[in-house]
């Protein structure tokens, strides 16, 4: 079996070298190691060296050079809307105060459908729909990329 143990980010993929692509929830988006089979029926084990977030876009590089393009699936979601703001930043308070993934735009919040966060969030005056759409959420604190590589703090 072919072995994957690099990502190519995004801005980085050449669509020449792309002969299959995988279609991953953002569970299993998030991985170190697991044995998956591409839409096209590649076969292969990804190894990382640690747990990282394959996002939309990105790729698996497999031990031959070629690619596997990741996309993001869709997910039944809940979108959060509030009336100002300050009641949008106020609700993400509430959602991260119970460390839930979230994704956060300057309109909305989406999360994960999750029915007793939902009558929370409603309860606090917030505007829920369930929408069907790819979940990338906001990564961590503690998350370093290369895409930072370069800043640091004092």
């Amino acid at each position: 079996m072919m072995r994957a143990s690099t990502i190519t980010r995004q801005p980085d993929v050449d669509p020449d070298r792309i002969v299959d692509v995988i279609t991953l929830d953002h569970g299993d988006r998030h991985r170190r190691r697991i044995f998956l089979t591409a839409d096209g029926g590649t076969a292969f084990l990804l190894d990382l060296d640690k747990a990282d977030v394959l996002a939309d876009g990105d790729a698996i590089r497999l031990e031959t050079g070629w690619l596997i393009e990741v996309r993001a699936s869709l997910e039944k979601l809940v979108e959060i809307r509030a009336d100002t703001a300050l009641d949008l930043l106020t609700l993400a308070w509430h959602i991260g105060n119970r460390h839930v993934p979230a994704e956060i735009t300057p309109e909305a919040i989406y999360i994960l459908y999750d029915h007793v966060l939902v009558a929370m969030l409603q309860g606090q005056g917030a505007s829920t729909s369930l929408v069907e759409r790819a979940f990338s959420p906001v990564r961590g604190a503690y998350h370093h990329d290369s895409h930072h590589a370069g800043h640091a703090h004092g």
